[in-house]
């Protein structure tokens, strides 16, 4: 194959092009997070008078040595994602991939170890408390929905904001939710949730659902928006950050402390709650989309600790 130091029109869109697509090969929440951890560790670089960029296998052992009192495990896996993502990016051998580097990696896992620092899982009877406490006005309805919805689809706070009308079917039996684009779906395949019809008018998808639309009038687009002062409908869909912050109030509403809960709280909560009512591990990833089983099983073993327990068997 020849290269020419000009290229034709033609090439030249194929090559714009094809950086569009370069962009949109990671999810824009993911470069973030590559921009914020690159930028921690060239800082750290300069202050030591080492190189970045392409950094030697010493300093990448130094730095997780000297970070690793302070961060968690789950932090320092991720920045040597974002140290190799830039080197990968730069054309640059991967110091992360050193056998001293991977050494002094496990080692820090074994020391501190892996227990994850999870938010509680918000179960049916908090839900309930939290949407009792709700206010009788749009917000309210939005709130009201997005609680609902959350929880019934264990959706991640991304799934949630993303959902629009053209994503949902209404059917006798419930509600179809198409996922267009997840966090394990970064290539776009679609998945289908579907969220029953519920017993409780104050806990059924549908129902809640139809209540925020029709007050909101939203007939197309997304479906979870900002609401501002004045009961005004934004055109746009509501930041990820947002989820978290109705979850707590809510809450704070119900009079019950907010401050182990977050936006995943609602995804933890059916997981949670599914695992008490004794479903099946299969059933439960068919409705979270999860990949990784000892993931899941996290929150089953919490579900199941008192269900299945052996001193509860013996008549204490």
């Amino acid at each position: 194959m020849t290269d020419t130091s000009e290229s034709t029109p033609a090439v030249a869109d194929l090559l714009a092009r094809a950086r569009i697509y370069v962009e949109g090969s990671h999810a824009k929440q993911t470069l973030e997070a590559y921009a914020a951890d690159w930028k921690h560790f060239s800082t750290w670089c300069e202050e030591h008078k080492r190189r970045s960029l392409p950094a030697a296998p010493e300093t990448i052992i130094c730095y997780l040595v000297e970070t690793a009192d302070s961060y968690r495990v789950a932090t320092l896996d991720r920045r040597l994602a974002s140290i190799s993502y830039h080197h990968k990016q730069a054309r640059h051998q991967l110091p992360t991939k050193d056998p001293e580097v991977e050494r002094t990696m496990r080692g820090i896992r074994r020391a501190k170890g892996m227990a994850p620092n999870g938010k509680a899982p918000l179960l049916p009877a908090q839900l309930r408390q939290a949407i009792d406490a709700l206010p009788d006005t749009l917000l309210g309805k939005r709130n009201h929905a997005l609680l609902v919805i959350g929880f019934a689809g264990a959706f991640r706070r991304s799934e949630l904001v993303a959902l629009t009308m053209e994503d949902i079917q209404t059917t006798h039996e419930g509600l179809i939710v198409t996922l267009r684009r997840s966090k394990t779906d970064q290539e776009g395949q679609t998945m289908v949730r579907g969220l029953p019809k519920g017993t409780s008018a104050a806990t059924c998808p549908v129902r809640v659902l139809e209540q925020w639309v029709t007050a909101a009038k939203i007939t197309t687009g997304p479906i979870f928006r900002p609401v501002n002062r004045y009961g005004t409908v934004g055109k746009k869909a509501l930041s990820g950050l947002a989820v978290p912050r109705v979850v707590k109030e809510a809450l704070t509403r119900a009079g019950i402390d907010a401050k182990d809960y977050s936006g995943h709280s609602l995804r933890a909560g059916l997981v949670t709650a599914a695992a008490m009512a004794g479903v099946s591990e299969r059933i439960i990833m068919l409705q979270t989309g999860h990949k990784n089983i000892a993931v899941l099983r996290r929150y089953i073993r919490e579900g199941s600790v008192f269900r299945e327990n052996a001193a509860a068997a013996v008549g204490l």
